[in-house]
């Protein structure tokens, strides 16, 4: 498994934005939507095209245009919805598929509460959006889900991630034999003994449509 943290002035900018405590939910949001088609811009560079030709207003010329079958992103409820804009943004002919993953607080493990995407996968290229890899479970059990369906490449879109969700991804998938990676905006310090990234930015999903009570 490849991590990439994307290194760039407008995407430290963005998350520095993001990891103030003081940032509201609306600019959270906002700040979160564009930093997604920041690194969605890197995470796309393998996204499979073919050639094509056409006519300009001026001559004939070579180009190219995504391949079928689509891409097909996956944004891992509910924190992944925040980052689902961003992506299509910049992939508005890829399909959406969604998966409810929760993460039991005393277990730190994932389980599949809810899921639509397509029975058969075979081959297709996946973009899983999910703001944090902290402990990695919940990661680790929406790409297992991927696989199992018969993707033919992962790649996981992280806002931040903390290097013990990385180990725990690598352990967990090194029987996978398709390509898995991550892209990510920081590499944070470590986790703490809730379970949340050091010093991250707190609950992704609080902070991005409030705290429902």
């Amino acid at each position: 498994m490849q991590t990439h943290v994307i290194e760039h002035p407008l995407v430290d900018h963005k998350l520095t934005a993001l990891r103030d405590q003081n940032t509201d939910s609306p600019t959270f949001r906002r700040l979160a939507d564009e930093l997604v088609t920041l690194l969605a811009y890197e995470a796309t560079r393998d996204v499979r095209v073919s050639p094509v030709r056409i006519t300009t207003p001026v001559a004939d010329a070579d180009g190219v245009r995504l391949t079928a079958p689509k891409p097909l992103i996956v944004p891992i409820l509910r924190a992944g919805l925040g980052m689902l804009d961003g992506m299509v943004r910049l992939l508005p002919t890829a399909e959406v598929g969604f998966l409810g993953m929760i993460r039991d607080e005393s277990t730190l493990l994932a389980s599949t509460y809810a899921e639509r995407l397509p029975e058969h996968l075979s081959g297709r290229q996946c973009y899983v959006l999910d703001p944090m890899l902290a402990t990695g479970g919940t990661l680790s059990a929406a790409v297992r889900f991927l696989v199992n369906r018969g993707a033919g490449s992962i790649r996981a879109i992280c806002l931040l991630a903390a290097p013990e969700g990385c180990a725990r991804l690598e352990s967990d998938l090194a029987d996978v034999d398709i390509p898995v990676s991550v892209v990510t905006a920081a590499m944070d310090e470590r986790l703490n003994e809730k379970g949340y990234i050091v010093p991250g930015l707190g609950d992704a999903g609080d902070r991005l449509y409030g705290v429902a009570g």
